[in-house]
């Protein structure tokens, strides 16, 4: 992050896990750090800096950013949702329980960018295809698992495996 002796502040309002904020922050202040140092949500991790390795991954009106490239002005006005604001903690998401019944998480570095990519993969295409998870999810990197058990347990909730799975019964 970089300093300054004057930075410029700028009041954001934006609405994260629903729940609006209002706050005044220097205008150099990356969306990553304002989650992780102004809000304490840091299930989104940096890693590369460069948008590169998926770590920083949040929802952001919707499509899938990496939040170490994005201003924290830049949401001003934007609804955003990290990894805790999927699930509760004494419940989790369809997805959350997919990947511990899949055994997709190994060190789980990875897993709050390949649960919120699921996510909004799973909203925007309900039947998507393999390549297609495997394209939705790509901006991810894994280096435990391979893929094979993350891309099966984002499969299991397509309603595509879902049908087939009833056919079968």
């Amino acid at each position: 992050m970089l300093f300054t002796d004057n930075p410029t502040i700028h009041k954001i309002e934006l609405t994260v896990n629903n729940n609006l904020i209002t706050q005044s922050i220097p205008t150099h202040l990356r969306l990553l750090d304002f989650l992780r140092n102004e809000l304490n949500l840091t299930g989104a991790k940096e890693v590369c800096a460069e948008g590169e390795c998926g770590a920083c991954t949040v929802i952001m009106d919707g499509k899938i950013v990496n939040s170490c490239l994005v201003f924290a002005v830049e949401a001003n006005g934007s609804e955003i949702t990290t990894i805790e604001g999927i699930g509760k903690e004494s419940e989790l998401s369809d997805l959350q329980k997919a990947f511990v019944d899949h055994h997709s998480v190994q060190c789980g570095y990875c897993i709050p960018g390949m649960i919120l990519a699921g996510e909004q993969l799973l909203k925007d295409n309900p039947t998507a295809s393999e390549e297609e998870i495997k394209q939705g999810i790509s901006g991810n990197i894994c280096r435990c698992t391979g893929y094979t058990k993350i891309i099966d347990a984002v499969s299991s909730l397509t309603t595509k495996t879902q049908r087939h799975e009833e056919e079968q019964k």
